[in-house]
């Protein structure tokens, strides 16, 4: 029997509009099994040569888990990254690749919107004193006319500068490929951003070439007194290079999401001026239900057009 793979943490069946299509098409659906994120190990083992599809979350899509399943012709990513995919060898093996850029967008801004606020008013500072039993207001600082250094002005970007400027924030932009002046945000150098910034935060994809994007000599350029958040993708920044950063006190605090290594346990787990989220940008409930919508309905779309249903 053909199968096609949900390999997402979790996921809700009800979402999948035209599941009974499949199932009377003779098709299995077959979930995660471990409900977290799958190791290269385990999503191999679901792997066979009855796979023709998958929907898939963040594991890890190597060229040997690919291989393994002979007849997969379609992965459909339920978020916007695609740094877990070996895009060279899916096309190598005439596997299409596709994603849903569009459903996560405001999620993610949102939660990058709340880390910011969250580092500026040191609410999980209060919050970790008030639970071990200190009662003290700490000053914070208004995100009002800050200058926010925006990194990548893709969707996510863009949704980014438009919450900062409702706030009254100034935006710094840097994009190697965006542009647009009719945006109400001042588009900079790397170097300029890093130098001029208040508050620095990560939207871009992670790639070979923007491995530790922000590195030693990025933390070297941004003042002392600004703050870093990445809800992006894991590897742009050297957590190494954070961690003396911060341990130095060349930087005032960070939030992070993502990370090279999930579940996080690094040097950073010690560091109270860094808040965590483990890896929830795109986990709003309105965003996930989107996400798993559109999703389905791409899948449905390819496997008609390529008439395997």
């Amino acid at each position: 029997m053909k199968k096609i793979l949900i390999t997402t943490s979790t996921f809700d069946l009800s979402n999948f509009l035209k599941y009974d299509l499949l199932i009377n098409a003779g098709i299995d659906i077959i979930l995660n099994p471990f409900g977290k994120k799958m190791t290269e190990e385990q999503i191999s083992e679901l792997m066979d040569e009855n796979v023709i599809a998958m929907i898939a979350g963040t594991e890890p899509l190597t060229e040997s888990v690919m291989t393994k399943a002979k007849g997969l012709k379609i992965i459909v990513r339920c978020g916007i990254g695609m740094d877990n995919v070996d895009m060279i060898s899916a096309k190598k093996l005439g596997i299409q690749v596709f994603n849903t850029p569009d459903a996560p967008t405001r999620s993610v801004a949102e939660l990058t919107l709340a880390h910011i606020l969250s580092l500026l008013r040191r609410i999980s500072e209060s919050d970790r004193m008030i639970r071990e039993g200190e009662w003290k207001a700490l000053m914070g600082s208004l995100l009002y006319e800050q200058t926010v250094g925006v990194i990548g002005y893709g969707r996510i970007g863009k949704m980014v500068s438009k919450l900062l400027n409702a706030f009254g924030a100034k935006v710094l932009v840097y994009d190697i490929f965006t542009h647009d002046k009719t945006d109400d945000v001042k588009f900079v150098s790397k170097q300029e951003l890093l130098k001029h910034s208040d508050i620095i935060t990560l939207h871009i994809p992670y790639t070979t070439d923007n491995h530790h994007f922000i590195d030693e000599e990025a933390f070297s350029l941004i003042k002392t007194n600004a703050m870093l958040v990445n809800v992006s993708r894991g590897g742009l920044i050297d957590d190494n290079a954070l961690y003396k950063a911060i341990s130095e006190k060349k930087i005032a605090g960070a939030a992070l999401d993502c990370f090279e290594q999930e579940p996080y346990n690094g040097e950073l787990i010690n560091c109270e001026a860094v808040q965590f989220t483990a890896h929830m940008g795109s986990y709003a409930k309105q965003s996930r239900i989107q996400q798993e919508v559109d999703s389905c309905n791409t899948l449905v779309s390819e496997l008609k057009k390529n008439n395997i249903i």
